[in-house]
């Protein structure tokens, strides 16, 4: 069998190998493009586009519902069409997948392979019945819904699937209660489903602070979704109506819970098993996830894992972050590396969660002397005059440096406020420069000066 030869092959399509095979092409490289499912990855298809989308029309329905306390009076009967809010979601990412589409037809640079790549050695791959190989191989591949044991026979959704629904849900059970399970939760509860989460920990979203998990736990509350906490020896089984129970060992509640969907929302796996690596050198943690270095190359030279495989980050924004490292180190000479990077994230429930490297928690364990500044939403005079008073804002300082050692905003905004503590924290420079700026009124961002105003020891 004759073995095709490239510069460059990149599996997966993703937010860190689309550009990378653009890049490469415009470089005059001979790329093998290689997709198993569907060009644009999972942030385009099925996770943050069609989600953000979904959340969309979720608040049109909360402000609804909240506008006569505005005093402006909406005649009864709104409810949600889920078939045209799918409808416009696939027409989002129709556009730009037809983008990605036409623009690898038309470069004669990119040989795009529609099919599973699997290592034969270490830079050789198979796909489709041929055999190609490349000095450089970059690895995009993503990841999955995790499925636990207990729900084998059931016919349960993931975040993929239930993207798919046309009509509404009577009642979602959700089991998971942490991001993806809190915004489908709160965005199908919106739609008008009754939806109950069951959570194994004592709360949600265990990773953040105390303080963020209890008030969007309060605020989800109030909206009217059902949680149960402390759950153990979770599990389902399919009943002959189509409606699904889901057993649980709760510390309060009922010991099962039926409902007429089920999402399963408990985590995801690297997609890694698919690639038989088994025959190469690269190696995996015991997570599955592709073990790299700094600069991002595998234990194979030439060989490099991007996204969420390599485990260094679950976030679109950390994948094309992982492009950048690898483009602008090969093209441009620089020396970018993962671990210059700071962590941060959103949760798009609403009102939003921006998150900025290290949280409380983190940074008392870690042994760092903190100076903390807190203030709530119901002390922000824009959050009083919009009518979303949920959340509060939080900075954390290293006493010694004057640093900003991590951030949280949770309120209205607060996904696009993060980004000016973050631009501080990159700066490394002391927090005093962001606490004696000026910043426009009114706006929720400008009580974060006055919130570092009053900076106090933990």
């Amino acid at each position: 069998m004759s073995i095709q030869q490239f510069d460059v092959i990149v599996i997966g399509s993703g937010q860190a190998g689309t550009p990378l095979v653009f890049k490469m092409a415009s470089k005059g490289k001979k790329v093998a493009f290689i997709e198993k499912e569907h060009l644009g990855g999972t942030c385009l298809n099925i996770g943050c586009t069609p989600t953000k989308t979904y959340v969309a029309s979720a608040r049109r329905m909360w402000d609804v519902k909240q506008a006569e306390e505005l005093g402006v009076i909406v005649p009864q009967g709104a409810k949600v069409d889920l078939k045209k809010v799918k409808a416009r979601k696939d027409t989002l990412i129709k556009g730009s997948v037809d983008g990605i589409t036409a623009g690898v037809a038309k470069n004669e640079y990119i040989h795009f392979y529609k099919g599973e790549a699997k290592f034969t050695a270490n830079k050789t791959i198979a796909v489709n019945g041929e055999t190609l190989t490349a000095d450089e191989i970059y690895i995009n591949v993503g990841g999955r819904t995790f499925v636990p044991n207990g729900f084998e026979g059931v016919d349960f959704l993931t975040n993929q699937s239930i993207l798919q629904l046309e009509t509404l849900p009577e009642h979602l059970v959700i089991v998971g209660g942490s991001y993806i399970g809190l915004e489908f939760g709160q965005m199908f509860r919106r739609f008008g489903s009754k939806v109950t989460i069951i959570e194994r920990g004592s709360r949600i979203i265990g990773r953040e602070d105390e303080e963020v998990s209890a008030t969007i736990f309060k605020f989800l509350k109030e909206e009217g979704i059902d949680f149960c906490l402390n759950a153990s020896c979770i599990s389902g089984s399919q009943n002959s109506d189509g409606s699904i129970t889901v057993q649980v060992d709760c510390v309060e509640g009922a010991p099962e819970i039926t409902g007429s969907h089920l999402l399963l929302a408990v985590g995801r796996k690297p997609n890694t098993d698919t690639l038989n690596l088994a025959v190469t050198d690269i190696k995996t943690n015991d997570r599955g996830y592709i073990q790299v270095d700094d600069y991002l190359q595998t234990d194979v030279s030439g060989v490099y894992a991007l996204g969420d495989c390599n485990g260094k980050g679950a976030f679109t924004h950390t994948a094309y972050n992982d492009y950048e490292i690898i483009a602008e180190n090969k093209f441009d000479g620089k020396d970018r590396k993962v671990s210059d990077r700071i962590l941060t994230y959103g949760l798009f429930v609403d009102p939003p969660l921006g998150r900025a490297g290290m949280t409380k928690a983190q940074a008392l364990k870690e042994g760092y002397q903190l100076l903390e500044g807190n203030r709530t939403m119901k002390r922000i005079s824009r959050a009083k005059e919009k009518g979303e008073t949920n959340g509060f804002m939080q900075v954390i300082v290293d006493a010694k440096t004057e640093k900003i050692l991590g951030a949280t905003v949770l309120g209205v905004g607060g996904d696009e406020i993060i980004s000016s503590i973050l631009n501080i924290m990159y700066a490394d420079v002391p927090y005093t420069v962001i606490r004696d700026s000026v910043q426009p009124h009114p706006t929720v961002s400008e009580l974060i000066p006055t919130m570092l105003e009053g900076i106090k020891p933990i």
